[in-house]
């Protein structure tokens, strides 16, 4: 054994020996709130190194750009970008770590909450380029893709259980949201409500130290300066309310049409088996949406910023139309065309190969969107509605619409911009928008593809727990299995060995013809005048239904409800797995369930 080995073994020895002190002197719950603290820290640290790369990346490539006039290089920035993330992931990475949040959603309710290692700077690595080079994404959900990871990570290697990593999972995901925004509050209900871990006391206090150690990372760094430097001008009056309103339900459609769109290119990409068809025709068509509206370059916090102090003709700044930048009327359509295109820029980003999140954009549509309907109504009805307090209004409705999270969409907008005395209408706003969209979605833009096919956890505990249950483990494979031709005398002599009264018929190749219940054959079974004459194919029966390996168990149990089955064949491409019972995923629903409802 050389010296290398000896150090490994003897390091393993020290942390299984710290492991079992842990067990023994700091109980679950304190070594939680510990966990969530450094959690907190390194998770604060990420979304600082993630924010200073975008900055390094993007002012390295525009700081030199004229400001009065298109820029060519526009063409070129975004598509490199998108090349090199390729690249990055395809021969260092080598794993697919797009749509980062709905990876997380899926590790939480598929996965037992464990994450790959790499997922702990990967996504951070390459949404950096991405963004830098000009990839209308956002860097939240890599940011969250990696606090999530790093609290996963940290869980397996403390050898905690499922239930306590998904916590974790939580608090790294809340951190990076958090020191990403510098506002806890928000981190703290993205998790909650967009990654949906239940409100326990348990969750609840990791959680919010977590989320509030990742902000103070990013004030000490960063300063204590708002990411959105907004001063209400304008009081809100009680007479404007029936606007907020109306804005809440227009914000309400923009998110619908937000999240429709992404799931048409995202199909629409998928479709392309290629990469490089996918990048040719992303990159392409980002290219161009970028030239020809530059705003859309990066995450866009730039035009943002400028609607919100009040730079109006700025959203022009760099473009082909910089001429045009005293034209109000051309400024609102300019702006309505970046409301309407901006989903499809960021579509091209992520579906030609870039990696990053749909979460700025929605903040992005939503300050244009808000910005866009005050100005429309000033110039139509000769109003005079705060365009910024409606721009930061917007922005709350359709990231509460998007994300289906409208607490964190007042809270972080509030946060964001220091916004908190328009609470009220970002309240009315918030609501409507999700109410809007509610009756036509009921799945956020994350979590959408994960319901459809029966893998999300949500809120609902009757849900979850199914969610969490899986058919492979509660399979049962200890039944006799016998052939049709066999007599009633072989039949009766398998009865004998067995401790079932349900007998699987099954052919040479394991496939299921039927099934023989002892109850059926009870009256026949002991006269042997018909051992010899009786065969498995005349007294065998259909079973009312069976079950694929792999179904979710919300279909099992609706299967054994309308069947009033209490045993049901699995099937495997129709050969013969085993059997799964009623009374055996009772227990196990109940075992599941208080387990994940331990405080």
């Amino acid at each position: 054994m050389d010296a290398r080995t000896t150090l490994r073994q003897r390091m393993l020895d020290s942390f299984n020996a710290f492991l079992r002190w842990r067990e023994k002197h700091i109980k679950e719950k304190t070594f939680v709130i510990i966990l969530s603290l450094i959690v907190g820290i390194i998770g604060g640290f990420a979304a600082l190194v993630l924010k200073t790369l975008i900055h390094f990346i993007s002012g390295a490539l525009t700081s030199h750009l004229d400001i009065t006039e298109g820029n060519y290089l526009f063409f070129i920035y975004p598509v490199v970008g998108i090349l090199i993330t390729i690249l990055f992931v395809k021969y260092v990475v080598r794993d697919n770590i797009s749509h980062g949040v709905t990876k997380v959603l899926y590790a939480i309710s598929q996965n037992k909450s464990r994450l790959k290692r790499h997922n702990m700077y990967s996504s951070l690595l390459a949404s950096s380029i991405t963004i830098g080079f000009g990839g209308s994404v956002g860097a939240e959900g890599p940011i969250v893709y990696t606090g999530a990871a790093i609290g996963s990570n940290l869980g397996s290697w403390m050898r905690l259980s499922p239930r306590v990593l998904m916590i974790l999972v939580g608090c790294g995901a809340a951190a990076g949201i958090a020191g990403i925004f510098k506002a806890p509050i928000a981190g703290m209900l993205f998790t909650l409500e967009v990654l949906m871990i239940d409100l326990t006391t348990v969750s609840v206090m990791p959680l919010l130290i977590a989320s509030i150690t990742g902000a103070t990372i990013a004030y000490v760094f960063t300063g204590y300066d708002v990411e959105f430097f907004f001063i209400q001008s304008e009081p809100f009056a009680t007479s404007r309310i029936p606007f907020a309103i109306l804005l809440g339900i227009f914000t309400g459609l923009v998110s619908l049409y937000f999240t429709r769109v992404i799931n048409v290119m995202e199909n629409y990409f998928s479709s392309l088996k290629k990469q490089w068809l996918k990048f040719a025709a992303g990159g392409a068509m980002l290219s161009v949406l970028v030239f020809i509206f530059p705003p859309l370059y990066g995450e866009g916090y730039g035009s943002i910023v400028s609607l919100l102090g009040g730079n109006v003709e700025g959203i022009l700044d760099g473009s082909i139309f910089y001429a045009d930048r005293d034209n109000m009327w051309f400024i609102l359509g300019f702006i309505a065309l970046i409301i309407l295109t901006k989903v499809f820029a960021t579509s091209a980003t992520t579906g030609s190969g870039g990696i990053g999140g749909t979460f700025a954009p929605s903040l992005y549509v939503g300050c244009m969107a808000g910005f866009f309907f005050a100005s429309l109504i000033n110039h139509l009805f000769g109003l005079d509605l705060s365009v910024k307090n409606f721009a930061l209004m917007g922005m709350c409705g359709v990231m509460s619409g998007v994300m289906h999270a409208p607490l964190m969409g007042i809270f972080l907008t509030a946060e964001l911009t220091g916004g908190y005395e328009l609470f009220l209408p970002l309240l009315i706003v918030s609501t409507l928008s999700y109410g809007t969209i509610k009756m036509f979605e009921p799945y956020s833009i994350y979590a959408m593809r994960l319901a459809q096919r029966g893998e999300l956890l949500t809120h609902h505990k009757d849900k979850a727990v199914l969610t969490l249950l899986k058919i492979n483990n509660v399979i049962e494979t200890d039944f006799i299995s016998v052939r049709p031709e066999m007599s009633l005398k072989e039949m009766v002599e398998v009865i004998s060995k067995s401790n079932r009264n349900l007998f699987p018929v099954v052919d040479e190749s394991g496939r299921l013809l039927g099934v023989v219940l002892l109850d059926e054959i009870r009256n026949i079974m002991f006269r042997p005048d018909l051992y010899r004459r009786m065969f498995v194919h005349t007294f065998m029966s259909m079973p009312p239904a069976s079950i694929e390996v792999g179904e979710s168990m919300e279909r099992v149990m609706k299967i054994f409800d309308d069947t009033g089955a209490w045993n049901l064949p699995v099937v495997e491409g129709g050969r013969y797995v085993g059997f799964v019972s009623k009374s055996k995923i009772f227990n196990s629903y109940r075992r599941v369930l208080r387990h994940y409802s331990e405080d």
